[in-house]
């Protein structure tokens, strides 16, 4: 499901709507992507659906993938 923000995909020439973040951690060799940030932060990169799919890091480094779970758009039992 994309989500009409206005923001487009970070990568060059492409125009497609940003639908994830990716926020790398230098100090510890890791890159984050996750649901796309509500505000668009400085050092971090907002991406498509296929330019997220298909990202790959530098050997050695770890990457962190954080899905949005769209299926709890309601309450859930914790909720008073």
């Amino acid at each position: 499901m994309q989500s009409r923000t206005g923001r487009t995909c970070s990568r060059v020439s492409c125009r497609a709507i940003a639908t994830m973040t990716l926020t790398y951690i230098y100090a510890e060799s890791t890159a984050v992507l996750g649901p796309l940030s509500t505000f668009s932060e400085p050092h971090s990169y907002d991406l498509c659906d296929r330019h997220s799919a298909r990202l790959t890091v530098p050997n050695g480094w770890d990457v962190i993938r954080h899905v949005s779970e769209t299926d709890s758009a309601g309450p859930t039992e914790n909720d008073l």
